[in-house]
């Protein structure tokens, strides 16, 4: 008898776990790239594929559409828009239906990020004179100045556990990455370069941060821990290479590059190593952001995230 619950176990843990491999790899399959592209006369939302293949524009108005990002489930993007006359935060269903405008202020409002539990949405806005840090609802609603600094603070990023928040600033006389609490408080500079360092984008698993920097001449793609330690070079190009952004799985790299001649979207490893292009477009295709199923890999362990759910199961 023992036998045979034995049996049914070990046969039930090959079956779950055959579904499951058919599930991560299904899904990684639809593992995506926002970014935008001037591809069909002005600067619209386009998906395509992880691969660069497939590429679907999403939007299509007059006026550019520009800085996708995901919500965590993958369900809607935001995005800025000049459709109203000036830079607003908008939201729409991730097949590119449904848009409609957030902010609904006559002055500028740009580079938004989701929270990631979905319901916040940081920005940056220029309504009091000059680029602060705002937060809001994901409905819009409840917008506050989190940095509430005479100086530019733009560009933010939110920490995959929500606790912090990177962005650019010039409040020590140059563009610097710092980072805050997400409640705007205990700003920190972590690059203290007396060159450009802007652009910054969280690892998957929190411990680094990638960035654009201009120290070594030209702006390229460099990578630090979250406290800013240890900065490395991944682009060593004598053209400009920023706006990075990490797959779920933390192993590769994409960003934006005009070695082309024009800006073109690009992926290498984490390492720097392998970069490749992958728009080959004549026209511009800049900002990109990967979105990959939450329920792939867990990014900090690399390990199916329903792993011990079916260990509790065939026990």
């Amino acid at each position: 008898m023992q036998q045979r619950c034995n049996l049914t176990h070990f046969m039930l843990a090959g079956i779950l776990l055959l579904g499951l491999t058919t599930l991560m790899v299904g899904i990684n399959a639809q593992a995506q790239i926002a970014f935008v592209s001037d591809r069909d006369g002005n600067w619209e939302i386009y998906v395509m594929e992880a691969n660069g293949k497939e590429p679907r524009r999403l939007t299509k108005n007059l006026f550019s559409d520009d800085e996708p990002s995901w919500s965590p489930d993958g369900e809607r993007i935001i995005f800025a828009s000049e459709r109203d006359g000036n830079s607003e935060i908008y939201v729409m269903d991730a097949g590119g239906n449904n848009q409609r405008n957030l902010t609904k202020n006559p002055h500028y409002d740009g580079n938004p990020e989701w929270s990631p539990d979905g319901k916040h949405i940081v920005f940056d806005s220029r309504r009091n004179g000059n680029s602060e840090i705002y937060v809001m609802n994901a409905d819009g609603n409840n917008q506050q100045n989190l940095t509430k600094n005479p100086h530019v603070d733009w560009l933010p990023s939110w920490s995959p556990d929500g606790k912090r928040i990177a962005f650019a600033s010039e409040r020590d006389g140059n563009l610097e990455i710092y980072v805050m609490d997400a409640d705007g408080e205990n700003p920190l500079n972590l690059t203290e370069n007396f060159r450009g360092d802007f652009l910054p984008s969280w690892s998957p698993d929190g411990k680094q941060i990638a960035f654009a920097s201009e120290r070594d001449g030209n702006w390229e793609i460099y990578v630090m821990e979250a406290n800013g330690k240890e900065p490395r070079r991944l682009t060593k190009n004598l053209f400009p290479d920023y706006s990075s952004s990490w797959s779920p799985d933390g192993q590769f790299i994409v960003y934006s590059s005009d070695r082309a001649d024009n800006l073109e979207i690009y992926m290498m490893d984490v390492d720097g190593n392998n970069q490749r292009n992958l728009t080959k477009n004549p026209y511009d295709d800049a900002a990109p952001e990967w979105f990959g199923s939450p329920f792939v890999v867990d990014p900090a362990e690399k390990k199916l995230t329903m792993w011990g759910w079916l260990k509790q199961v065939v026990r």
